[in-house]
């Protein structure tokens, strides 16, 4: 048996450029090449190269490399979202706050309104034996509210928009709204345990307490990277990878995705500080090309469309019940 070692020299160079490949292709039919990267996962998962070719599919990929492609593609994510929470224009945002929280509010009402209508509809049909209607309405409901950040970041900065007022919108809206799901998750979890709901209340004020500490910590922020920036800049980036994935743990513990930590590094960090910006091009030089794409092929190579079939056989009936549950929630 191979050692994980030799799993990720193998793996990790033929996903990369694979995505490569299929970034170029997304650029050519005008779509960003997140959506190219996207469908490599599924063209090398077992969807379509484990079907074709099942032995070098399972040879060139298989089933023990992917949590360490994962946990790669992973760390990679926060280290791009902590260059994304950089290029956001803070004063910006402070001046139109109370449109972002009025589009963040919307973002996150309407889909969780909708949501709890089709949740309904498909409860009679779709819920697992033993699950009370509340939980499953609130999961279905709090699921299709819930933001895809790191794809809405990846096809901003792909398109050149992340450093315009309109990028440094939409990733306010979508933040804010990532982070209210995410305790929103919570808050049903713990109704389908034995937790308490107020659990979803505890991590948003620890989150919002968090956020004010690092707030407060700014200048103290500024005068220790200035200082490390006179030693040298590689204590600059260590400083700052050692901070982004401090701050991904602490919100993680908090209850909220540790991506959320990484982006709201980025955002506190003090700007105009040179020695900031050198460290993050050069992370960004290697990190963004190289191993953020496993992180956007994760899903698909775990992904087994083939199996889809089975569950059609029932559709039709699927249908009409659908239909019944729809006319009684009218």
């Amino acid at each position: 048996m191979s050692s994980p070692l030799a799993l990720v020299l193998v793996a990790v160079p033929m996903v990369v450029l694979a995505c490569q490949a299929g970034g170029w292709a997304a650029r050519r039919l005008s779509q960003p090449p997140v959506i190219g990267e996207m469908a490599v996962g599924i063209l090398l998962g077992p969807s379509l190269l484990g079907w074709l070719a099942p032995d070098p599919q399972q040879l060139l990929l298989p089933p023990a490399v992917l949590p360490y492609t994962s946990m790669l593609g992973n760390l990679a994510l926060l280290v791009f979202l902590f260059l994304i929470g950089l290029e956001l224009d803070l004063s910006f945002l402070r001046a139109t706050r109370r449109a972002v929280a009025s589009v963040a509010a919307g973002g996150l009402l309407v889909p969780l309104a909708l949501g709890t209508a089709l949740a309904l509809a498909m409860y009679p049909t779709f819920a697992p034996p033993g699950v009370q209607q509340l939980t499953f309405v609130l999961f279905v409901a709090t699921a299709l509210s819930i933001t895809a950040f790191p794809v809405l970041a990846r096809i901003l900065i792909d398109k050149g928009l992340v450093a315009t007022p309109l990028g440094t919108f939409a990733l306010a809206c979508a933040a804010t709204d990532d982070a209210l799901a995410w305790c929103l998750l919570i808050a049903v979890t713990s109704l389908a345990t034995t937790g308490s709901p107020l659990d979803a209340f505890t991590a948003l004020a620890l989150a919002a307490a968090f956020t004010s500490l690092l707030t407060a910590a700014r200048p103290l922020m500024k005068r220790t990277l200035e200082r490390a920036a006179r030693t040298s800049d590689n204590l600059v980036t260590v400083l700052l990878v050692a901070g982004l994935l401090q701050t991904a743990w602490a919100t993680d513990r908090i209850g909220v995705h540790p991506a959320f930590g990484a982006f709201l590094f980025g955002a506190i960090l003090p700007r105009g500080v040179p020695a900031i910006d050198r460290s993050a091009a050069r992370l960004q030089a290697v990190v963004v090309p190289v191993l953020l794409p496993l992180f956007f092929v994760d899903i698909g190579l775990r992904t087994d469309l083939a199996a889809l079939p089975a569950g059609q056989r029932n559709w039709p009936g699927q249908q009409r019940r659908w239909r019944t549950g729809l006319r009684n929630v009218g």
